[in-house]
């Protein structure tokens, strides 16, 4: 069952946005018996960190069965349609510019693989994606534990979002005048990327990349039980997955001005630190 505010219709909004990251009470979404053997490595193309479904209902990562296929988008559709209905009874006023992202099944364990430093998710980073600028707008993803062998998945989460910025705002470049319309041009990005793009993903980019900072920077361990489902605003939580196997994943996009406290948002922050208009 999704989680109701009682009085305060912006309750659950306000503890989000202020806390970060909030487990859902109970164990909100289950699999069917007919979707359990879906949770195998078995069904990925092998490349593909994660099998996806698109807004548009395109899979990827996935084996070309087409019978598998069809099995994985109507578990990760029916996954989609119970985050999102989640999402709107708990926090109504996100409901009206709620955006649909990808959809994700992770089979891998997080160690698994030997990516760069900067696609490595197990250090500590905001989210901020290199070929889809967000222009201001809320990261805001849903996960749920699904290992079949009752394993938690274990995350480490770093210092609040103005601590972080603060610390790497003297490193951070602004964009060369026409850049933004370069990469557009040429396909490197999906849409325009903002100043504000920019600085976000410096942020991402200077963490992942400094050593000292993965080994000496604030931390506390989180770690979520199987069947356990969490909402999190990945671009203001610093975080980084550490261990686990086999997850569903759900992202949205919100823009600030739905927020209940805006003043937390990313935009509005380093706004605040730089002085300058940024979306």
């Amino acid at each position: 069952m999704a989680p109701r505010p009682q009085d305060d219709p912006d309750a659950f909004a306000v503890r989000l946005e202020t806390e970060g990251v909030v487990v859902l009470p109970g164990h909100p979404f289950r699999l069917t018996p007919e979707e359990a053997d879906l949770v195998s490595p078995h069904f990925s193309d092998g490349r593909a960190k994660n099998i996806s479904l698109g807004p548009d209902g395109a899979v990827r990562g996935a084996t070309p069965d087409p019978a598998a296929q069809r099995r994985l988008a109507a578990l990760m559709s029916r996954y989609r349609g119970w985050a999102e209905s989640t999402i709107q009874a708990a926090a109504p006023r996100y409901a009206a510019t709620l955006e649909r992202g990808r959809t994700s099944l992770r089979t891998r364990e997080v160690a698994d693989g030997n990516p760069s430093r900067r696609k490595d998710d197990r250090r500590l980073h905001i989210d901020a994606f290199a070929s889809q600028p967000t222009g201001g707008r809320r990261i805001l993803r849903m996960f749920t534990n699904i290992n079949p062998d009752g394993e938690a998945r274990h995350w480490h989460v770093g210092e609040p979002f103005e601590a972080h910025a603060r610390r790497w705002a003297g490193q951070l470049r602004a964009p060369w005048p026409g850049e933004a319309w370069v990469l557009r041009r040429l396909g490197i990005t999906r849409a325009v990327r903002t100043l504000y793009d920019a600085l976000m993903l410096g942020l991402h980019d200077a963490a992942k990349l400094d050593d000292a900072y993965q080994r000496d920077a604030p931390r506390r361990e989180a770690a979520f039980e199987a069947g356990a489902s969490w909402l999190v605003f990945t671009d203001s939580v610093v975080h980084a997955a550490v261990r686990g196997r086999f997850m569903l994943e759900q992202t949205f996009y919100l823009p600030p001005q739905a927020m209940a406290a805006p003043e937390t948002a990313p935009a509005r922050i380093l706004e605040r630190i730089t002085g300058r208009t940024l979306t």
